[in-house]
């Protein structure tokens, strides 16, 4: 089968397409034929090693302190089940599935074999008014957004703020956020504003041109999905009791997170969720119910893996950006039009 094969660390050319052997379910394990995956933060850090010095460390001894043991990225999948081990009770052959592979990574190959369940991991049937190239992006953006927002309490008529709000997380985090009954504001690029409007933030800021705290407005939660915002300024418009959410904090921030939330008032949220299926089933009833939905930024084919990881790591992408595996053509009636339209 094709697989990327991350051969070193550092920019993307040390991803290759290459031949390797088709992966075998075991007892307790499904064999996923993948039609889509896509570019992730995680995906990208890893393969770049872009971490403090500590974690670096840590993760090349974890990882290979030379290159890398562990050969294919890719974090989220969709596609179907073609074979299952004897203990599999839940799926079965011709499933359509999506889900995430956790720190396994391994989705940037044609197949992948995945327990049925496993702690860190979460998998469960594709929503049926999605595509794969639609499904696959859920899993990652989908989860973290839900476990920070779920994180802050009741959301219900209380003012929360987006930062990063046009990426992969925060596209989903300004829909839950809206249908836990927020009032959204999302901050932003420029060329992102209209997309924010047009999936419910009530407020959008241009980032940087304006900034949010400035003016003397207090919110209840402020979600800061990318960690580039000022710590300072972000706690500052925290009304007394608020919720600061840190998707990607610095070692330094979370040891000032304890502080602050030690001290009462204010609470200052990090820590990544544990992707649980429960939670995935839950977003594909959302999805199914017509509350959420994803924004797909480009499509790549699965040979041009290092020109997506490029375009993602210019902060431009408006959504996600997907690797298409399989050819749509014969296998997903509902792929979007080549011009990125989404439905």
């Amino acid at each position: 089968m094709r697989a990327v094969v991350w051969e070193r660390y550092g920019p993307p050319e040390g991803l290759h397409l290459r031949e390797v052997v088709k992966p075998t379910p075991k007892d307790d394990e499904l064999l996923i034929k993948i039609h889509a995956t896509t570019v992730s933060a995680g995906d990208c850090e890893l393969r770049s090693l872009n971490f403090s010095i500590g974690l670096r460390l840590l993760v090349r001894l974890l990882m290979g302190l030379t290159r890398p043991r562990r050969k294919v990225l890719g974090q989220e999948l969709a596609g179907v089940v073609e074979a299952v081990g004897k203990d599999v009770t839940l799926f079965r052959p011709g499933d359509a599935v999506f889900g995430t592979t956790g720190f396994g990574f391994g989705a940037y190959a044609e197949y992948i074999c995945l327990p049925e369940r496993s702690e860190g991991r979460a998998l469960a049937t594709k929503p049926t008014n999605m595509t794969y190239e639609e499904a696959a992006t859920v899993p990652t953006g989908g989860l973290e957004a839900l476990h920070f927002l779920r994180r802050a309490g009741g959301l219900s008529r209380r003012r929360v703020v987006i930062v990063g709000a046009g990426g992969g997380i925060g596209t989903f985090a300004v829909q839950l956020a809206k249908y836990f009954g927020a009032e959204v504001t999302g901050v932003d690029r420029t060329g992102k504003l209209d997309l924010l409007r047009s999936i419910g933030a009530d407020r959008v800021f241009d980032f940087p041109q304006q900034d949010f705290t400035k003016g003397g407005a207090t919110y209840d939660v402020i979600f800061d999905v990318v960690g580039t915002g000022s710590y300072a300024d972000h706690l500052a418009a925290l009304t007394e009791n608020g919720r600061y959410l840190l998707g990607n904090p610095r070692f330094s921030t979370r040891v000032r997170a304890r502080w602050i939330s030690w001290r009462g008032g204010k609470k200052v949220v990090t820590g990544a969720s544990r992707q649980k299926t429960e939670d995935l089933v839950f977003l594909r009833q959302l999805i199914e119910g017509g509350s959420l939905r994803t924004v797909i930024d480009r499509r790549f084919p699965l040979e041009q893996v290092p020109e997506a990881h490029r375009y993602f790591e210019t902060g431009l992408a408006r959504g996600r950006v997907v690797i298409t595996v399989e050819n749509p053509q014969s296998s997903d009636p509902r792929r979007p039009s080549p011009d990125g339209a989404v439905p």
